[in-house]
């Protein structure tokens, strides 16, 4: 079975930078046979990253943007292809979602996909927009000799089937420090830590999904870190329609400019290559 893309299931915007911004979850096409096979919960297509995309726009001149134009529940771009499990052991979604965030069953009866339609997604979707974004490491690591990926993502804030209570406003996600060198760590903790009337965390819930896991290799001057923000920070409701609140963004974006303005700067001034104190 082989499916042919009725858009292009990657944009890509080439800045010289030494940031790219991944976006995997932005995007919401989903074609119509596949639509067709979600039930009217899946319809809604509830766990975008709503307006991701629209919330980094120009806070960084001439950073790199690689963003999936499809939607999660085609393929999980941030999901290993192979469909090993990103967290063992608690509930989260699969390399082809067979629920929502809230554990509810996003397909018709008799029409999850089978093992032929997830190897077709895989190759339509999943793997062109990591070959984008390999190439644009590669790119941006031949410029500046490191590379800096930045992957962003949202997710409400109450989700008592992902995580119990309210998750922090800033998540940070470095595997445990193991994704970027440790100046990108403090960096990320300093801001987010200092953000006055936002709250914090690092590797907690959300320690990075497999973007960050896979292209994170500090030895080779490749640092990965997710953001993942709570989306009560910029829309305002987390429930449909999803509507961005510019207002409510415009300090938060305040912040974000901040912290990929640093990052940057360590990546320019060279803080980043050689082996780290740890």
């Amino acid at each position: 079975m082989t499916m042919t893309p009725a858009m292009p299931p990657v944009e890509i915007r080439q800045g010289t930078s030494p940031l790219i911004l991944g976006l995997p979850h932005t995007g919401t096409h989903v074609p119509e046979a596949i639509a067709a096979r979600l039930n009217a919960r899946g319809r809604e297509l509830a766990d975008t990253d709503w307006h991701i995309h629209t919330l980094y726009d120009g806070l960084l001149d001439d950073a790199t943007t690689v963003r999936a134009t499809f939607h999660r529940y085609v393929i999980d771009a941030n999901r290993d292809p192979a469909g090993a499990s990103l967290y063992p052991g608690q509930n989260t979604t699969g390399l082809v979602p067979e629920t929502d965030f809230d554990g509810e069953p996003i397909w018709k009866d008799g029409e999850a996909p089978t093992a032929a339609d997830i190897t077709a997604r895989r190759e339509a979707f999943h793997a062109p927009y990591h070959a984008a974004l390999t190439a644009q490491i590669a790119r941006v690591k031949a410029i500046h000799g490191v590379a800096i990926l930045y992957d962003c993502h949202s997710i409400r804030s109450h989700i008592p089937f992902l995580f119990a209570g309210k998750l922090p406003d800033f998540n940070i996600g470095t595997s445990g420090g193991e994704t970027c060198h440790p100046l990108i760590q403090q960096a990320a903790v300093d801001v987010c830590g200092g953000a006055q009337g936002y709250s914090s965390v690092l590797n907690g819930r959300f320690k990075g999904g497999w973007t960050t896991r896979h292209y994170g290799r500090p030895a080779d001057n490749v640092h990965a870190i997710q953001m993942e923000l709570a989306q009560s920070t910029h829309l305002a409701s987390e429930t449909a329609p999803f509507a961005y609140d510019a207002a409510k963004a415009a300090p938060l974006r305040a912040h974000l400019k901040t912290l990929l303005t640093r990052l940057e700067r360590l990546a320019l001034d060279g803080k980043l290559t050689g082996e780290p104190d740890r």
